[in-house]
């Protein structure tokens, strides 16, 4: 009895334990019928066990595995093995719910199957805790994948554990191969000291770092400028190291140095052009008083040498300030339709005679090349600056190779440079084989006054002029060169459609010839004033003279006779030149205007181009110019009163 009542005892406790089990127990016949569900299982499932007593478990099924999967399990117990895995299942009211089931045969004394047993644990909230991970998993890899930012792990010593995909697209290197990657072998060497410092003390304060920008190999072995920001790597994780967000600011460091170049320029171009005003009022009256000296000498007086020479160097001088305007953009350009292979050609003979013997002068000019709009003898003295600069780079020989093309600027070459609109192009190129330029000495190449030659063997004005002349010309000129290898300069000129207009014939300079007309001068500098007047007077003119356009209204209001020329400074104090002669108009319709100036702003031209029909005299200018321009001017035909 004591090993009966033992035995009855274990089966109590078994049957309390099952019953109170916190997993569903089922067990079916060898058929399938369901002979006894705990408690569990109707918690679980909706079903109370008289409901599912002689039913089989499949009652449970959520559709959405097949037949077959259903055989295979049934084939897995029925062949005396366990079956073990997840199902997704469905409550008697229809939700769905996870389940991990172990299936195991109950086999009798004889080793044959009687039952099966099935006990299974409700994991539906595990489960959709894993849902909820994977696709916050997933949702954090999107956004790392698609992320336009460099995203990486790197190491303590460097090496890259993981690095976004966007690592292909800025750089070029195969994320999946991220193994073969050191950080420090990609940063450029001037950069390595400051990387390598801002990752240690990170590593050592625990603290984070922001915007340091570096220069970073690409795979192909171009340097790019990545913007980065890094912090150590959570403790949890196991793995010391830092993660770093890179952005690539390449594109917008270039153009932010364009822009503090061209403001720069601009800025320079400003001092330039009221350098150049100035001083060619000055080189005007040193000018015209050497030559007026000169015409009261014998051509035997030795004061004539000296004269001579002042006048050579006020010349020198003129051409330098002609440099300054042309680097200001404030010169008077003559723009026609110009085929651009004929300026070059009729350059070639006088380049050939310049650049010497040894230097090997190739020219290739792109067939059927179309037309631009400038000024020719401006464009000339351009190729001629690049010629004397390549010249000057190669002193034991090397070659200069002149070549013209028709280019097309797409958005992305804009990109780089923010002042060049997208279009068709005109090409114009000057390479030589010369010492080339580093990255500090191109920095500065356009700069008035900057050579890098000895005293007195530059002026550093030759490449300022040709930027200025390009740039008044709507064009763009960009240079590349390496120490040791050579250096091109590229000009691009805007293309026109129009066909080259013909050359004009060159002037004559005739004999001067004076008259009796009567002029009023105005010019707010006395010396030239003075100069300007008594030029005109030796001329055979009546001369009224003016300091100021105030002072000249009056005149033009006061004056018994005709007044046949109005010759005024376009810069004055008070009122413009532009101002004066259309406040004159009405008082003086058949008064005819010669303006002069030293510096050309916007009063009477549009980007350095004379509005029609106006007459302009440059700074500096001698008695005999003036005289030729004034005997012109008068002998002109009418002006209408409405365009004074």
């Amino acid at each position: 009895m004591a090993a009966n009542e033992k035995a009855l005892e274990m089966l109590r406790k078994l049957s309390r334990a099952v019953e109170q089990s916190p997993v569903s127990v089922i067990i079916t016949d060898t058929g399938g019928s369901i002979e006894y569900v705990n408690p569990k299982f109707t918690q679980v499932t909706g079903y109370s066990s008289d409901e599912v007593l002689g039913m089989n478990p499949r009652i449970l099924k959520s559709g959405e595995l097949s037949p077959e999967v259903y055989r295979e399990m049934w084939e897995t117990i029925t062949a005396g093995r366990e079956l073990r895995g997840e199902l997704h299942n469905r409550k008697k009211d229809g939700e769905l719910f996870w389940e991990f089931a172990s299936i195991s045969p109950i086999f009798d004394d004889r080793g044959q199957i009687t039952h099966f047993v099935a006990v299974k644990e409700d994991v539906t909230d595990r489960k959709r805790a894993e849902e909820t991970l994977a696709r916050s998993e997933l949702l954090f890899r999107s956004l790392i994948e698609n992320a336009l930012d460099i995203i990486a792990f790197v190491t303590s010593d460097g090496a890259v554990r993981y690095v976004s995909p966007s690592v292909e697209r800025l750089l070029g290197y195969d994320p999946t191969r991220v193994g073969d990657l050191n950080v420090f072998d990609l940063i450029h060497p001037d950069d390595l000291a400051e990387a390598k410092t801002k990752f240690r003390r990170t590593l050592e304060t625990g603290t984070r770092f922001e915007q340091v920008e570096l220069r970073v190999r690409r795979s192909d072995g171009s340097w790019r400028t990545l913007s980065m920001m890094g912090k150590p790597s959570p403790p949890e994780t196991g793995a010391r190291g830092l993660i770093i967000n890179a952005r690539d600011v390449t594109e917008s460091r270039a153009l932010e140095e364009q822009l503090r170049q061209s403001q720069k320029m601009e800025a320079v171009g400003r001092l330039a052009g009221g350098i150049a005003h100035d001083f060619n009022n000055l080189l005007t009256t040193i000018l015209g008083y050497a030559e007026l000296a000169v015409g009261r000498l014998k051509p035997e007086d030795p004061s004539r040498l000296e004269l001579s020479e002042i006048d050579k160097a006020a010349q020198r001088a003129g051409d330098l300030t002609r440099q300054l305007l042309a680097f200001s953009r404030k010169q008077v350009l003559e723009l026609r339709v110009i085929d651009l292979n004929q300026v070059v050609s009729d350059t070639e003979k006088m380049l050939r005679r310049l650049i010497g013997e040894d230097i090997d002068l190739v020219v290739s000019l792109k067939q059927r090349l179309v037309s631009v709009r400038a000024d020719a003898g401006q464009i000339g003295q351009v190729l001629l600056n690049l010629a004397v600069n390549s010249r000057d780079a190669m002193p034991n020989g090397g070659k200069l190779t002149i070549e013209t093309s028709v280019v097309e600027l797409d958005e992305s070459y804009s990109t780089f440079h923010f002042d060049v609109p997208p279009g068709r192009y005109v090409l114009l190129a000057v390479s030589d084989t010369g010492t080339g330029m580093d990255a500090k000495t191109l920095s500065h190449v356009f700069e008035p006054f900057f050579t890098t030659k000895e005293a007195g063997k530059g002026t550093g004005l030759g490449l300022s002029a040709v930027y200025g002349v390009v740039k008044q010309s709507g064009g763009h000129v960009s240079v590349y060169s390496e120490p040791g290898v050579g250096t091109t300069f590229k000009v691009y000129l805007p293309r026109v459609e129009d066909a080259p207009e013909k050359n004009r014939a060159p002037a004559v300079h005739a004999a001067l010839v004076g008259g009796t007309e009567t002029i009023l001068v105005v010019e707010d500098e006395e010396a030239v004033r003075r100069l300007t007047c008594r030029s005109l007077e030796a001329q055979g003119y009546e001369v009224l003279p003016a300091a100021s356009a105030s002072e000249a209204l009056l005149l033009l209001e006061k004056h018994a006779g005709e007044i046949h020329l109005l010759i005024t400074d376009v810069v004055m104090p008070d009122v413009s030149g532009r101002e004066l002669a259309r406040s004159a108009a009405p008082l003086r319709p058949l008064m005819k205007v010669l303006f002069m100036s030293g510096y050309t702003d916007n009063v009477i031209v549009h980007h350095g181009v004379l509005d029609a029909g106006t007459a302009f005299l440059q700074k500096p200018f001698t008695p005999r110019s003036l005289a030729q321009k004034v005997r012109e001017v008068l002998d002109a035909e009418k002006r209408s009163p409405e365009d004074p």
